[in-house]
């Protein structure tokens, strides 16, 4: 069994079988309507969305697709997958079927990270296992998700400049990660992703990270927002707020391949009818 948030739905994955246990947060949003081609978001949609990612890409399965041609604009595994060997030595990523992930290949980076949503528990697949193995990727000897063992794992085995991905639900491991960096000697890169659901309690923790997706939540746009060195986006903001996280940024803007506007502004810098819509509003 696997569970995760998709579009705010708290969701069950049993084999193939997806039950979407709550209603979506998210009412509307422009990725899944560019992506999935789907206005309203409700239970239905999510469980087709899961569906989709299980038909096309195998998610939740032994055959579960490590890479991937897929590039979100400001995305986290797209950016940290540009950084790979130069500013950042690894990266630790959340897998379904094998749980934090350390690896230093950018290729499963972005396999891994493309089309996931906030991961929340995964049971291991043997089989998915061995393929990230064959890739390159390390996973925790009892595998699971993880975070901040994974992170000391990886200072274990040498690495000094790590990148790793938080979900909101677990924002209080940021902190400990800080802690960490600290008492080892490290640079961690700290990606708060999947931010949808997270507290007004939880806005100290999503303040100590490199970068954060704003995803739907308003009180990361408001709270996290202000503080922000950059914005990357408009639909679904991205906001770097270390310098570390502006080197980061700036170097995978260098490799994009599409036109890029910069201009000067009070951050955040909002469109109201861009931004995803939460449900009631």
């Amino acid at each position: 069994m696997h569970e995760l948030l998709c579009r705010g739905a708290r969701v069950l994955v049993r084999g193939c079988e997806v039950e979407v246990l709550t209603d979506p947060a998210v009412s509307s949003c422009p990725y899944v309507r560019a992506v999935y081609k789907i206005e309203n978001i409700d239970r239905e949609a999510v469980k087709r969305i899961l569906e989709d990612k299980i038909r096309e890409f195998g998610f939740f399965c032994p055959h579960r697709s490590l890479e991937s041609d897929i590039v979100v604009p400001f995305g986290s595994s797209e950016m940290i997958s540009s950084v790979m060997g130069d500013l950042i030595d690894c990266a630790v990523v959340v897998c379904d079927g094998a749980g934090s992930v350390i690896t230093r290949n950018p290729k499963l980076v972005q396999g891994i990270g493309a089309r996931m949503n906030g991961l929340l528990k995964t049971v291991p697949i043997p089989e998915v296992i061995e393929r990230i193995r064959e890739m390159g990727g390390v996973t925790l000897e009892d595998p699971r998700i993880d975070q901040v063992a994974a992170v000391r794992k990886a200072i274990e085995m040498g690495f000094k400049r790590i990148a790793v991905t938080v979900i909101g639900p677990m924002a209080r491991d940021i902190e400990e990660l800080r802690d960490m960096e600290s008492a080892e000697s490290v640079k961690l890169a700290i990606f708060s992703t999947c931010n949808t659901l997270v507290r007004e309690e939880d806005v100290p923790y999503l303040e100590k990270a490199d970068i954060v997706c704003a995803s739907a939540s308003r009180i990361v746009m408001e709270r996290i927002g202000p503080r922000a060195l950059i914005q990357l986006g408009v639909h679904i903001p991205v906001f770097v707020l270390t310098s570390f996280g502006k080197a980061i940024a700036l170097r995978y803007l260098e490799g994009m391949k599409s036109p890029i506007l910069i201009s000067r502004s009070r951050l955040p810098f909002l469109r109201e009818d861009a931004l995803p819509k939460l449900r009631g509003t």
